[in-house]
């Protein structure tokens, strides 16, 4: 049949051959504190492995497995496996931490590695048998595995141009045998490119084996691996030998599963081998990579990146490796992992003859410019082996003293960075905090997350076969259509309350500035606040206590109709001011806000108070961090000359100073959670204010002077400001001060009750 590579030029599919499918499988062992092995259970955090997708464990208790749902390019699959990465570190003991290296740290007696224990006990079975026929330590040697389907769309295109094949599942099938093939024939290239396990101890060693004396690329990748007996042969010749030969390993009894067959490529898309042949080839499965233990998450996106240019330089290859060449292929390999990684590979003149075809396929389908530097430094690379990741690994074993040093101090930094920003998601860092919370809280509790909008924080949760929508992290299916567009509104939202009962502000509503500014007189001497009548996160208003005059007053007309066609001016309630977040049938955080604030030194402006206070860690903009950063805008310097202030006053030491009259957070305002300390009656009116409004999540915003006092019909002890349909909950997660709350859990708990009670029954039946 005519070449791939002449059918993309012809028909002009180098972009489509450019995508595809992409996952990872990330095997890493938790160790402790002093650099042993973790011996205790899967943690409980994680939910039962038999329904997390994200979060498994491999051969042992002690060995995770992190996996990635399919994406569509590799930046994507880093990004969750970064997400996934942070969810693990994070919910780990403090002192346990994941190993960077494909070689295990100094294991115990063999005795004391569990092997995983899951409710399938054919599961646990099939280790047993894997611990009694390969030996426990070689199973705890660690890797990635990467997953790689061609666009599908591409092989239907390249399908119509060909005529060899009359079949899309024969014509598939060809395409995915030839990828396996010639990747058996070079994988020694990514051996020595990405090799990254040069040494062990004596102990993992079986008795059958002569331990290394010196340095190679990979352990892992060379016999001494963890790879099936030299009695288990399987020929890629075809997909129909490679179907026979694993049934018959099977029925023979050499294998004792089909999945016990080791190859550093499978070929994947069905449950049972001999389906592939009426099914097809669904994806490929490479095998071979060694944790990188300067990746943080075991590969770099741009290593992730190289290995899909290399599968793709396989297919552009005219030539098809046949049996003879795979052999080849083997030996090169073995020769390569076990080399020196100072050493110049033996292949090298190969190696470069591969890359310049990876550069010619790049420059053929204009490709971008980091894809062929990735080629580039490859090329550097076989020039200059000490640059490869074995050749940094073994100079820095050498600086430090051992490899367990090296790795152990690798895996406290990770640690430690995790932690560093521990209510950002990494790889999502750009999506609304909240979202990044409930991403965080699925990931944990095994519930599968789809991005379906990422600038609309629109997400699809899935457990088994029960599926939730959920917008900004908590406008959800609970809630009724309407709820959201009556809380949108503020005259409608005060409207509805007081029909059923409750205190709200007296005020008026104006839909021009004309309109607001010649009801002055209606307005003046009197404490009011002029707020955008649909707008949220305290944008555009302005609070006068004691009255306004008229210029302040028409300014900040100017202001509120700057964010909204209509207006609110409504009496200012004297009092403080809480956010109650309701969910259900009760209220699980209430949060004061104080107004943005600076307190004077004596020393310092106020624009210079403002800028320390910035530099808190915990402060960011557009609610991607707990709290805000503090503006000095045309509101904020209102309200300083309302106190005789301008940015450049030195307030005396002690002096607060308020930068805005609202409280948000979203103005830059600070939060203390006072759940505990809140009279109950309050909290009671807040559930019915919320189901008033037929809401299931909402964030009811009150005025409140004496929080001690009960309210009661007589005396309500409160006024309503505002009820918000999308309550940010980061704030009450990380506030400023007092007790975070978690309330992105209480959302999950709410739209999947299922698995708080799985949860509880698999407790019982651990303990």
């Amino acid at each position: 049949m005519t070449q791939l590579s002449e059918l993309l030029k012809k028909a002009a599919l180098g972009p489509a051959f450019n995508e595809g499918k992409f996952g990872i499988e990330k095997e890493g062992l938790r160790v402790t504190e002093s650099g042993k092995l973790a011996l205790t259970p899967h943690p409980t955090i994680f939910g039962n492995r038999s329904y997390n997708p994200y979060i498994q464990t491999d051969f042992s208790e002690s060995q995770l497995e992190l996996v990635t749902a399919p994406t569509e390019s590799t930046q994507t699959m880093n990004r969750w496996l970064m997400a996934i990465h942070d969810v693990v570190e994070r919910s780990l003991p403090l002192n346990e931490y994941i190993w960077p290296m494909s070689m295990p740290i100094g294991l115990p007696a063999e005795r004391d590695i569990q092997v995983a224990q899951f409710d399938d006990l054919t599961a646990v079975a099939y280790r047993e048998h894997l611990a009694e026929k390969y030996g426990k330590k070689k199973q705890m040697v660690c890797g990635i595995h990467y997953n790689y389907e061609i666009n599908e769309k591409l092989l239907i295109a390249l399908f119509q141009q060909q005529t060899a094949f009359t079949s899309l599942i024969e014509f598939k099938s060809h395409v995915y045998m030839k990828l396996a093939k010639n990747f058996l024939r070079y994988r020694w290239l990514l051996t020595y490119l990405l090799g990254a396990s040069p040494v062990a101890t004596d102990d993992f060693y079986t008795d059958k084996e002569q331990p290394l004396n010196t340095y190679v690329r990979s352990i892992r990748s060379s016999h001494y691996g963890y790879v099936n007996s030299e009695d288990v042969k399987v020929s890629f010749e075809s997909l129909e030998t490679y179907i026979s030969d694993i049934q018959q390993l099977v029925a023979t009894g050499v294998l004792s599963e089909e999945k016990e067959f080791y190859s550093p490529v499978r070929i994947r898309g069905t449950k049972e081998v001999k389906e592939l042949a009426s099914k097809g080839i669904q994806y490929l499965e490479f095998r071979i990579f060694d944790l990188n233990p300067y990746a943080a998450f075991g590969m770099t996106e741009k290593d992730m990146e190289f290995v899909h240019l290399f599968l793709m330089t396989l297919l552009w290859l005219d030539e098809t490796a046949t049996v003879s060449d795979i052999e080849k292929g083997k030996k090169y390999n073995e020769a390569t992992a076990l080399a020196h990684p100072y050493e110049f590979s033996a292949y090298q003149a190969e190696g470069l003859a591969l890359v310049e075809k990876m550069q010619e396929m790049v420059e053929a389908l204009s490709l971008s410019t980091e894809q062929a530097a990735l080629v580039e430094e490859a090329k550097r690379q076989l020039l200059e082996p000490k640059e490869t990741i074995a050749g940094r690994l073994v100079t820095d074993i050498e600086k430090q003293g051992s490899y367990q040093k090296v790795g152990l101090a690798l895996a406290k930094q990770y640690k430690a960075e995790a932690l560093e920003k521990s209510y950002n998601l990494r790889g999502f860092e750009g999506m609304e905090l909240s979202t990044q919370l409930l991403m965080f809280d699925s990931i944990q509790k095994g519930i599968e997350v789809e991005i379906l909008d990422e600038s609309e924080q629109f997400l699809k949760l899935t457990h088994e076969d029960h599926i939730e929508y959920v917008k900004n992290a908590n406008m959800t299916s609970k809630d009724q259509y309407i709820a959201p567009l009556i809380m949108e509104n503020k005259v409608v939202t005060k409207k509805v309350l007081e029909s059923a009962g409750f205190h709200v502000p007296a005020g008026a509503e104006y839909e021009t500035p004309e309109e607001a500014k010649f009801d002055y007189w209606n307005h003046q001497d009197k404490g009011i606040v002029i707020k955008p009548k649909s707008t949220n996160y305290g944008l555009g208003i302005s609070i006068f206590k004691d009255g306004a005059s008229k210029e302040d007053y028409e300014l900040a007309v100017d202001i509120a109709f700057k964010e909204d066609r209509a207006i609110l001016v409504e009496e200012f309630i004297d009092g403080t001011e809480y956010r109650f977040f309701v969910l259900g049938n009760e209220t699980r955080a209430i949060m004061l806000r104080m107004p943005a604030n600076v307190v004077g030194d004596g020393e310092r402006t106020i624009q210079e108070l403002v800028a320390i206070k910035n530099q808190d860690p915990l402060r960011g903009t557009h609610h991607r961090s707990p709290l805000e950063l503090i503006q000095l805008g045309e509101i904020e310097q209102l309200m300083l000359k309302e106190q005789g202030f301008t940015i450049d006053s030195i307030p005396a030491t002690g002096t607060i100073v308020y930068l805005r009259e609202n409280s948000n957070i979203s103005t830059g305002g600070d939060s203390f959670d006072l759940t505990d300390e809140m009279d109950e009656s309050y909290k009671k009116a807040a559930v019915e204010m919320t189901k008033a409004l037929g809401a299931t999540i909402s964030g009811v915003d009150l005025i409140i002077p004496d929080r001690s006092q009960p309210s009661t019909p007589e005396n309500p002890g409160y006024a309503v400001i505002e009820a918000n349909f999308n309550p940010a909950m980061h704030m009450h997660t990380y506030p400023y001060q007092g007790k975070g709350r978690r309330l992105t859990r209480d959302v999950l708990d709410l739209l999947f009750p299922e698995l708080e009670i799985r949860k509880k029954k698999d407790t019982e039946a651990y303990l």
